[in-house]
């Protein structure tokens, strides 16, 4: 996969996570930790039958010939890390929104480029561009400006709990772009599933999604939360995880454009303004920055030899 092919990757990851919010719209009785629940429980349905169909295909290699289960077991302590980060973020921001307003979660979630260049930084010693921690700034007030009307100082355990997410995801980002070589992370995302699943279950019971909820909610699991998450793996390869991190953020743009099409929610002038910021710090940062030196050695033919697939 080319640089330009991973950053469109990212791009189709944000368009499915955004399709979260006006999805709920239309849900009859689950609500929060049900929610949360449900999604998780098909996003495990769908990342196990991914790989059980792998395992099938390639029935012929040792190496990929696995189930769900011995997937898993495989990847070893990074593999537990960075599903124990998917969990995190798969459970704080729905847990955050009981907690504090949809706005403050967030304002708080959209630190995640901040965390990931300044762990990439630390961890990994990837120098980030001047124009990088710029477009981050930019992109960070553009999400404050979408948002800045309904941001209080009221819900301050939901905040610490929203921090949850872009902590969880800079950590994971990390681990993705250090190991991804030798480790095949796909089933991080089963496992954190499985955790979130496990967390929630209690807080959830007793259920009371309807048939049509559970619908609505396969869809989210299946198709807003597992391939979204595989997928970015993929393009963990040859992105650096500020530059993910900065693109997840039209997450945020397309959400509200889902909530205006699909449940006729008004766009005021603060989000359209601050979306046109954020959607100018991030094509700027792929325009001005291009692809780096060691991103292209990374892409040549023989540094990608070897490496284990998605």
């Amino acid at each position: 996969m080319t640089h330009r092919g991973a950053v469109v990757l990212m791009a189709f990851c944000a368009l499915l996570w955004s399709t979260a919010g006006v999805m709920t719209r239309f849900l009859e009785r689950a609500e929060s930790f049900e929610v949360t629940f449900w999604r998780s429980f098909f996003c495990v349905i769908g990342v196990a039958a991914a790989i059980a169909w792998r395992a099938r295909a390639s029935s012929s290699d040792p190496n990929t010939a696995l189930g769900p289960v011995a997937a898993v077991v495989r990847m070893g302590v990074p593999g537990l890390i960075s599903g124990v980060m998917w969990a995190i973020m798969f459970t704080c921001f729905m847990v955050a929104l009981t907690r504090t307003t949809v706005a403050n979660t967030l304002l708080v979630s959209a630190l995640s480029p901040l965390f990931a260049a300044l762990l990439a930084w630390a961890v990994l010693k990837e120098q980030v561009r001047a124009i990088t921690w710029a477009a981050i700034a930019l992109a960070g007030f553009g999400i404050w400006w979408m948002v800045h009307e309904g941001v209080s100082p009221q819900g301050a355990s939901g905040m610490l709990i929203a921090l949850g997410v872009p902590i969880a995801a800079a950590i994971n980002l990390v681990v993705l772009r250090k190991l991804h070589a030798q480790v095949d992370f796909g089933p991080a995302v089963l496992l954190g599933g499985l955790i979130s699943c496990i967390a929630t279950l209690p807080f959830a019971w007793p259920l009371a999604a309807t048939a049509n909820d559970l619908a609505i909610l396969a869809f989210l699991g299946f198709f807003q939360l597992a391939l979204p998450c595989v997928l970015m793996i993929r393009a963990a390869k040859q992105l650096a995880p500020q530059e993910i991190a900065l693109i997840a953020l039209l997450e945020n743009l397309l959400g509200a454009a889902w909530a205006w099409i699909g449940a006729g929610e008004a766009l005021n002038a603060a989000t359209l303004q601050g979306g046109a910021i954020v959607l100018a710090a991030l094509i700027g940062n792929e325009l001005l920055t291009g692809q780096s030196p060691e991103q292209k050695s990374a892409a040549s033919p023989s540094a990608t030899q070897g490496q284990s697939g998605v």
